[in-house]
């Protein structure tokens, strides 16, 4: 094939130039291959037409392992062809063996800077300067602008609960692809959703607080609260609040104590000092 300026055989010596510093400004693809296998002929065509039609936004790089040893065994590369992208002078993706174009494409898109970013990363700096209307319509235009950029989707569903926009967000989350719905931030998102919903119906926190001093077996109360500490991110009270409902009121409607709890832990991402410390409690009061 002609020369392109997106694609290069790289050795030992020409490593760091064109893969570790070239990585700190655009994402590198490089391809661990030999001559005597079958399956990195398959490949690498592909991988060439892709660094040309996405014309510089990534670069190929290309490692004949029979040749550079050691740059194979610097990188653990015991199958081939084995496929690395860098970023920042490090490794952070990859696959093994030839797949379908466009898994490579889903791969490239989750790395390369999308022109829609730019409004994501405006929008964030809006809402840290406490302007979530303006960077409410931000999101909306990236979203539509790019309807692929799944990023744009999260941020604008993160928008909208934080805001008490329940039905928006549900909305915008369902718009995801599968692999973004999937994802631990889709997942905690929704389980922030039931909380914003919860709040919407409930009582103003300080007549919660004064049902509960009254009658501390006022579950319907705790749970409602719990919704209001939750939006103030108040986690450990929350889960406080839900831990006694588990205790001493395990049957209330369905199990809702131990569920809810279930969701605050999606809420966190499933892991931390928060959700571990938990975790023991619920598992302590359920036996």
């Amino acid at each position: 094939m002609a020369t392109s300026p997106h694609i290069a055989d790289v050795t030992q010596q020409t490593f760091e130039s064109q893969v570790l510093a070239k990585s700190r400004e655009i994402p590198v693809l490089v391809d661990f291959w030999a001559a005597w296998c079958g399956p990195c002929k398959m490949l690498m065509p592909v991988l060439e037409k892709l660094a040309d039609e996405y014309r510089g936004k990534f670069f190929l790089a290309k490692v004949n392992s029979d040749v550079e040893q050691a740059l194979a065994a610097r990188y653990a590369v015991k199958s081939l062809p084995t496929v690395k992208l860098f970023k920042n002078g490090q490794p952070v993706d990859e696959f093994l063996g030839v797949q379908p174009e466009k898994n490579i494409r889903t791969l490239l898109d989750r790395h390369i800077p999308r022109e829609s970013d730019t409004l994501v990363h405006n929008a964030m700096l809006a809402v840290r300067s406490g302007r979530p209307d303006e960077a409410l319509t931000i999101l909306q235009q990236a979203a539509k602008t790019d309807p692929a950029n799944d990023r744009a989707k999260l941020e604008l569903a993160r928008l909208h609960a934080a805001l008490g926009h329940a039905d928006e967000a549900e909305a915008t989350l369902a718009s995801l692809s599968a692999e973004a719905k999937a994802s631990t931030d889709a997942v905690g998102l929704r389980a922030q959703i039931e909380f914003v919903r919860i709040a919407a119906d409930a009582r103003p926190p300080e007549a919660l607080l004064t049902a509960i001093t009254a009658n501390a077996k006022d579950s319907a109360a705790r749970y409602e609260l719990v919704a209001h500490l939750v939006l103030r991110q108040q986690y450990e009270a929350a889960l406080d609040q839900l831990l006694e409902i588990v205790r001493t009121d395990r049957k209330f409607r369905d199990d809702a104590g131990r569920k809810a709890m279930v969701s605050i832990f999606n809420l966190l991402g499933g892991s931390g000092d928060i959700v571990k410390q938990y975790r023991t409690k619920l598992s302590m009061a359920l036996n």
